[in-house]
């Protein structure tokens, strides 16, 4: 994809005010809580680092994705939680501070875990001579895409605690007008393509999605995680933070593939049914869980 003001200018500056949003929503507590609920965020984790990334490449290889879509399948599963977790999370009635907990360290991981998917990746279906991928200067470059908008969004939270209040909604707006600019923006960069890529992509994307959401909940539960906690991890694992997926991918200094953009798009656009979905199933399983215990009379 060649370079332009969209790519050069407009991704970074949009990433930024997404990964701002998020920083505007975290303290320094956030990343403590973990060691509070040990159990339910290492569980949530190791799904998140580990099993998804073995059910993207299941689902990769079982479709028989060409090249590029399957790196950006794994991409999208790399990509660490969205902040759209935390309000279905809220909807389903899951532990919402868990999620925020687990998208701030998911998102210092992922500078790690993240370029090592990809390259490998990379490097099982494209064959790469190392010309592509994310090397260490790319990776540095990751690092400041994610971490230091988080960075200074934290420290307006602290320091203009008010004004972090005030800004949280419509930088959280905002964010998904980003999101859904970067989706038609991806998808209209490789229009000629769009209707092949759907064909192969769009069920791949859907069953990531609802397996993501499904393993999220199930592997805490039949760990013995409370209800809350199990319902914040499914929402962590199963919505990515699709905006920083397509960054990366569409980045002239980083992946620059518009075929690579196309699942975490798809997914982006597609992600809110399902997740909106067992939102409500959540909500109302808890609502006659509560009527059917409330005392009679």
């Amino acid at each position: 994809m060649a370079s332009s003001t969209l790519t050069t200018v407009f991704l970074p500056l949009a990433l930024a005010v997404v990964m701002f949003g998020l920083g505007l929503s975290l303290t320094v507590a956030d990343f403590a809580r973990v060691a509070r609920v040990p159990k339910a965020a290492l569980l949530a984790l190791a799904v998140q680092l580990l099993v998804l990334p073995a059910i993207a490449l299941g689902l990769v290889l079982l479709f028989e994705l060409p090249p590029e879509l399957a790196v950006g399948t794994m991409l999208l599963a790399a990509s660490p939680g969205g902040a759209t977790a935390n309000v279905f999370s809220h909807l389903a009635g899951g532990d919402v501070a868990l999620n925020v907990s687990l998208t701030a360290v998911n998102s210092v991981l992922a500078v790690v875990t993240l370029p090592i998917v990809v390259n490998l990746s990379i490097a099982g279906f494209m064959a790469s001579d190392g010309a592509l991928g994310l090397q260490p200067t790319k990776a540095l470059q990751v690092f400041a895409l994610v971490l230091v908008p988080v960075a200074i969004g934290m420290a307006v939270n602290h320091r203009f605690p008010g004004f972090s209040d005030a800004a949280r909604k419509p930088v959280k707006v905002l964010s998904l007008v980003v999101l859904a600019a970067l989706v038609l923006g991806a998808v209209f960069a490789d229009r000629d393509n769009v209707g092949t890529y759907l064909r192969q992509i769009g069920v791949v994307v859907v069953l990531l999605c609802l397996l993501s959401l499904a393993l999220g909940y199930l592997v805490p539960r039949l760990a013995g995680v409370p209800e809350p906690q199990a319902i914040a991890s499914s929402f962590e694992i199963g919505i990515h933070n699709s905006t920083l997926a397509i960054t990366i991918a569409l980045s002239p200094t980083l992946l620059n593939s518009t075929a690579m953009a196309i699942p975490a798009a798809v997914y982006g656009a597609s992600m809110f049914i399902p997740a909106a979905l067992l939102a409500v199933w959540f909500n109302r399983r808890t609502a006659r869980s509560a009527a059917s215990h409330a005392p009679s009379g």
